[in-house]
């Protein structure tokens, strides 16, 4: 359905803690609205959220919905919310409407000139960097992004500008509530089979996601990705203008990609656009990122920011929360956090880290992500993580998800082409910390990886590292 700013007026969001469904919340509370929501634990977003003046209860009761005088004009549900959460069941029994987090998301760009960046990875990163480099050029964007900007540590802004920066989140469909004047497709791979079934119904998806991009907008693509490519391909013969990114981008208005080069930690990808070569500086490491940048480059010419400052903002952009995030290092031995999830990031934010560990070890820590893309892309997994010099393998973070018989973190350790002793299956979280302090040496960079919990454990292997790691060994 399509929602109208009206029935944001007192809003009810189940679930308020999580990284789409916090943003929406920010920006009625920024806009003088009433809000309420629900999450199954406190934690410092519910804090933060709370301080702005959102009534929230801890743990899922219908009794939620009535945090303040009158009933909610809107439940904003996610994904992740069960059809039988008694939240959900209270406000359909009720008659109150009830909008899933796009839905509310979309009433809140009305008015807007909205850019949305898509893709099966990458676009957090994408929408960050065209967000800050907006923000560094003056513009006050509204934003809605799904991880924490490390520079203000929110994930969504309501701006006094006329731009609304969004993530388009392709893994319900939901996204095809948007209809945006500038659309950035980072690539499209197969992912969230448990509710698109087929590979094919995936990639349908953005090409109908494409086809709300409002007359006259445009479509930034990268042409390294074939997923992403063929979309271009098929937009441009529908009439859509597009402008592609990457090394094989050709066209006049496109942005080649004519060298990338990592220094300590960052990247300098240059460029060559309008017929002039530039640099690109990029904080975060990887030539992954610095394809990002160059699409926050191109998507923030469309909307009308200088090149100069745009690049000025890249340079200063320090990164987002949970992407390669520094977490410490202790006794000599840097952690890093990141939330790569696929093969391909994994395999991405690997080669990414090789670098930067420099002449120590890569160890890495990986929690599977739902059962359903533990089964589908086992071997995969596996292969990427071969990029480390030893793994610790966690057992499947469900989410949403029941467990599948079989499914275990073990159907990946056990196909991870490392030599014997390199591998460490471990189910039991608690054992986690002190196994990766016991692998850990001095020089070795620690990177735990997965859309879970595992991030959780960060500051807990620096401090057992701390504690029981000798400042030099082996």
């Amino acid at each position: 359905m399509t929602a109208t700013t009206d029935v944001l007026a007192r809003v009810h969001l189940v679930g308020i803690g999580g990284a789409g469904m916090s943003g929406i919340a920010r920006i009625l509370l920024a806009r003088g609205q009433q809000v309420s929501g629900s999450d199954a634990r406190d934690s410092r977003t519910v804090l933060a959220l709370r301080a702005q003046g959102a009534h929230i209860g801890i743990g899922h009761r219908a009794e939620n919905l009535d945090q303040f005088d009158g009933e909610p004009t809107a439940v904003v549900v996610s994904t992740a919310i069960r059809p039988d959460n008694p939240e959900l069941v209270a406000a359909q029994e009720r008659g109150i409407t009830v909008l899933r987090r796009a839905e509310a998301l979309a009433a809140l760009m009305a008015g807007h000139r909205v850019a949305c960046v898509a893709g099966t990875h990458g676009k957090t990163s994408t929408t960050s960097m065209l967000t800050v480099a907006l923000q560094h050029c003056r513009f006050d964007p509204s934003f809605a992004i799904g991880g924490d900007l490390n520079e203000s540590g929110a994930n969504a802004h309501h701006g006094d500008g006329s731009i609304f920066v969004a993530e388009a989140d392709e893994s319900d469909g939901s996204f095809l509530v948007f209809a945006p004047s500038v659309a950035v497709v980072t690539n499209v791979e197969p992912d969230h089979l448990d509710h698109h079934g087929t590979a094919e119904a995936y990639t349908k998806v953005f090409e109908d996601f494409v086809r709300r991009i409002e007359p006259g907008g445009v479509l930034i693509a990268c042409a390294d990705d074939a997923g992403s490519a063929e979309l271009a391909d098929r937009a441009e013969a529908a009439g859509i203008r597009v402008r592609r990114y990457g090394r094989t981008a050709t066209g006049a208005e496109d942005a080649r990609l004519v060298d990338y080069r990592a220094e300590q930690g960052t990247g300098v990808a240059t460029v060559e656009l309008g017929g002039e070569r530039i640099d690109v500086q990029v904080s975060v490491p990887g030539e992954h990122m610095a394809g990002n940048a160059i699409a926050a480059v191109l998507a923030g010419l469309e909307l009308g920011a200088p090149l100069g400052g745009l690049l000025d903002g890249l340079a200063a952009f320090g990164g987002v929360r949970r992407r390669f995030e520094f977490r410490g290092r202790a006794r000599g031995i840097r952690v890093y956090d990141d939330y790569a999830h696929h093969p391909t990031e994994v395999d991405a934010q690997l080669r990414a880290a090789r670098p930067v560990a420099a002449d120590g070890r890569l160890v890495v820590v990986f929690q599977p992500h739902l059962y359903s893309r533990t089964a589908a892309f086992a071997a995969e997994f596996a292969t990427a993580l071969a990029l480390a010099d030893e793994v610790v393998v966690l057992d499947v973070y469900g989410a949403r998800e029941d467990p599948q018989p079989g499914v275990t973190g073990k159907l990946i350790a056990d196909q991870i082409p490392l030599p014997a002793g390199k591998v460490h299956y471990q189910p039991s979280f608690t054992e986690v910390t002190p196994l990766v302090a016991g692998l850990a040496r001095a020089g070795d960079l620690v990177l735990t990886m997965g859309a879970g919990d595992v991030t959780m454990l960060g500051a807990e292997i620096l401090a057992e590292i701390d504690r029981n790691v000798p400042e030099v060994r082996g």
